[in-house]
């Protein structure tokens, strides 16, 4: 799993610190250091065997059409499906059509994800995009990886699944939360922020940002004022706020869902401690420019968000999508679902096999390995065809992963309310993180 990498700015995870560099609005770099978690366990990818048993590549999509994080699913199975369609319209997978079966993951407190997988399972599925929850993720990826079927999520963040024991066959397109975490970090320092609260739901995804954050906060010399985990599930958080608010802090950092947040964040007005008063941050979860559209105008304004996104400019992926599916409202994780089929597509190819184990072992192949550049699934195909080596670059850029499923490089978008209703993006951070 050879790479070449270009530097932009490095993170060593394990002993040395993590570099991040921001290019804010007034086109200033500012550039702020975090500690990432250590990385010691190491990732196999099993060895094909010679006999290929899936000639066809039967595809499976694991994303929220219900739950408490639905408001991700249009745009992430849009993705899928626009790519599909252009996959298939260059002649599909090893001379076939894509079978494609959809699939609902629901959320951690459904076992829809498990029946989900089942099924799909019992139907010959070589891969599955999904879950877009961490949480969800966690309960099904034994199951999954164990049956020899790649698992590929355009959305987990939970750091716990860089290192878990998958057989090679997990993978993701976005940052491990080490870097989210680091970023919030960065731009709290931005503002010369030294007192810090921290508020995130109870689960995987929450606890490992909430961790990333305190650890990568910390270490640059700030303090933690509160770190408080809560029940997403509970009907308010009076106390949760109030011990917030006793310890003083000059920011709060909500992790968690949209539904909570808004919650969280109409009990922190009425003590006294909401966006009119105390700077706030919002991470990729719970970022949304209509979740907060009959708060008191204007509070939310000055409130940063960060979100994992691409390298590149996505506004004309943007229009691809909404004009594949006029119905979106939202665009989260849409690129990084095309990505991701593209690439599972492009493995089986190069692989000349379906199975889940050959997709897997060929990922690092197509997606880098100093192949030849190709955006396009057609281009990509044209030159396998001609035995030349690919390097599929994605809508969000680069999709090179390392030994762990994880990606190589990783950008952290951060944007600033001006209204309740409105986002910019005023920074964006990129790191390329050399193999532990």
């Amino acid at each position: 799993m050879k790479r070449t990498m270009v530097l932009k700015t490095m993170a060593v995870l394990g002993a040395a610190s993590l570099a991040l560099t921001a290019c804010s609005s007034d086109s200033e770099d500012t550039t702020a250091s975090a500690t990432a978690e250590d990385i010691s366990a190491e990732a196999t990818v099993e060895e094909a065997t010679d006999e290929c048993t899936s000639t066809s590549l039967v595809l499976g999509t694991l994303l929220p059409a219900t739950g408490d994080i639905s408001y991700l699913g249009p745009p992430e199975f849009a993705g899928v499906e626009l790519a599909l369609e252009e996959i298939d319209a260059a002649g599909g997978v090893l001379g076939s059509p894509v079978t494609y079966i959809e699939g609902d993951s629901g959320d951690t407190t459904t076992d829809i994800a498990s029946q989900t997988v089942d099924s799909q399972l019992a139907q010959g599925v070589n891969a599955i995009i999904g879950a877009a929850s961490s949480g969800v993720s966690l309960t099904v990826i034994d199951k999954i990886t164990s049956n020899g079927v790649v698992q590929f999520s355009p959305s987990n963040t939970a750091p716990a699944l860089t290192t878990y024991a998958d057989n090679g066959l997990y993978f993701r397109n976005v940052p491990s939360d080490v870097l989210q975490g680091a970023v919030v970090t960065l731009a709290a320092g931005i503002l010369g922020i030294t007192k810090l609260a921290v508020i995130a739901r109870q689960d995987p995804y929450g606890e490992g940002l909430a961790a990333a954050t305190v650890k990568s906060f910390t270490e640059a010399g700030g303090t933690v004022t509160s770190n408080v985990l809560f029940d997403p599930t509970g009907p308010a958080f009076e106390a949760e706020v109030a011990e917030i608010k006793a310890g003083g802090p000059e920011a709060i950092a909500i992790i968690g869902y949209i539904d909570e947040t808004v919650k969280f964040v109409q009990e922190m007005i009425k003590q006294g401690v909401g966006p009119g008063d105390v700077q706030v941050y919002l991470v990729d979860g719970n970022l949304s420019t209509t979740a907060f559209a009959d708060f008191p105008a204007g509070i939310m304004a000055g409130t940063v968000g960060t979100f994992p996104t691409g390298s590149v400019d996505l506004t004309a992926f943007n229009e691809r999508l909404l004009k594949f599916d006029p119905a979106l409202t939202s665009f989260s994780y849409g690129s990084h679902s095309y990505d991701a089929t593209m690439v599972i597509a492009l493995a089986a190819q190069e692989a000349g096999c379906a199975d889940g184990v050959a997709i897997a072992a060929a990922l690092p192949d197509v997606a880098g390995n100093g192949g030849e550049e190709c955006t396009s699934y057609a281009d990509c195909i044209a030159l396998l065809d001609e035995g030349i080596d690919i390097d599929y670059v994605g809508v969000t850029g680069s999709v090179d992963f390392n030994e762990y499923g994880d990606l190589l490089e990783g950008t952290i978008s951060i944007n600033e309310y001006k209204s309740n209703t409105e986002s910019v993006e005023v920074g964006r951070m990129t790191a390329v993180v050399p193999r532990p």
